[in-house]
């Protein structure tokens, strides 16, 4: 059997894994730090641990997934300070002498769903993490999809009354985009507390619901998935689902149908399990 390794790569966090799968799953985790301090220690991770025939990384980006660009793999304009054009494929392969086949964080999470988790025999499905920033994946027809970049759902522009809320946006880059809006730091920078600390019936659940189904309404007309997983920190409040489900009956108005709508299954795994899932896909 190979022997498989994974990376997920956060912007908080590294979770370092060998296996084949959720049930031989050996992991370790450690905060994110330098790129160089940080690599070094899944470097070593790797080298003291049975040799690996492969290894996945599932990364926060903008990461550079063109096999012919000449910074492929790279993680590029990240607003993540000092780790804009990292090479985070090449100098891992390299050290560890093994193939590296990279994805972002949320492709890969949509893919580890897909095989183990709640979307499984789905072949349409978008995943979705809201914390201390938004992205999204997606398979469509089974497959991941890239493009010119990768999808990056949580920069999409969506309605934003500024009667209703005044907030200017947390974005570094587009302001009050989704991520600008709806994300961790957006709720603490709105509210003066962060989404832990907001009781369930607060007013900052309702106008969250309503940000989170405006960009799952794009989602939905453009990629028509049959399944959407929500994940990270901000979704750790079980009152956020139904919220988001009554407010998409509105966005949506009764055009289209509007897909099932839940957490995923593999928890704090999704993601390495993801990286690993990567390898051969």
């Amino acid at each position: 059997m190979h022997l498989i390794g994974g990376v997920e790569a956060g912007g908080t966090k590294f979770v370092c894994a060998i296996g084949t799968g959720p049930e031989d799953l050996e992991r370790v985790s450690f905060p994110t730090t330098t790129p160089e301090e940080t690599i070094g220690r899944a470097i070593d991770f790797f080298r003291e641990r049975p040799r690996i025939d492969a290894l996945g990384i599932a990364s926060f980006g903008p990461v550079d997934l063109r096999p012919e660009s000449a910074t492929y793999g790279y993680i590029t304009s990240t607003p993540k300070e000092g780790w804009s054009n990292t090479d985070i494929a090449g100098t891992l392969g390299r050290a560890l002498a093994v193939p590296v086949t990279i994805d972002t964080d949320v492709n890969a999470a949509a893919l580890a769903e897909a095989r183990w988790g709640a979307a499984q025999g789905v072949s349409d499905v978008v995943y979705l993490t809201i914390g201390t920033g938004i992205g999204g994946g997606a398979l469509v027809g089974g497959r991941l999809i890239h493009g010119l970049v990768h999808p990056e759902m949580g920069h999409m522009r969506i309605p934003h009354d500024r009667v209703v809320d005044p907030f200017a946006g947390s974005c570094v880059f587009h302001g009050d985009c989704l991520e600008g809006l709806a994300a961790g730091p957006a709720i603490e920078k709105r509210w003066g507390v962060t989404a832990r600390e907001l009781a369930p019936d607060h007013a900052a659940w309702r106008l969250e619901a309503r940000y989170l189904a405006a960009g799952i309404a794009n989602l939905v007309c453009t990629l028509s998935p049959q399944l959407i997983l929500m994940g990270g920190g901000v979704m750790d409040q079980a009152h956020l689902f139904p919220l988001i489900r009554e407010e998409m009956c509105e966005a949506v108005n009764g055009y289209v149908a509007i897909p099932e709508i839940g957490p995923p299954l593999l928890g704090s795994n999704t993601g390495v399990l993801g990286a690993i899932a990567a390898v051969g896909s």
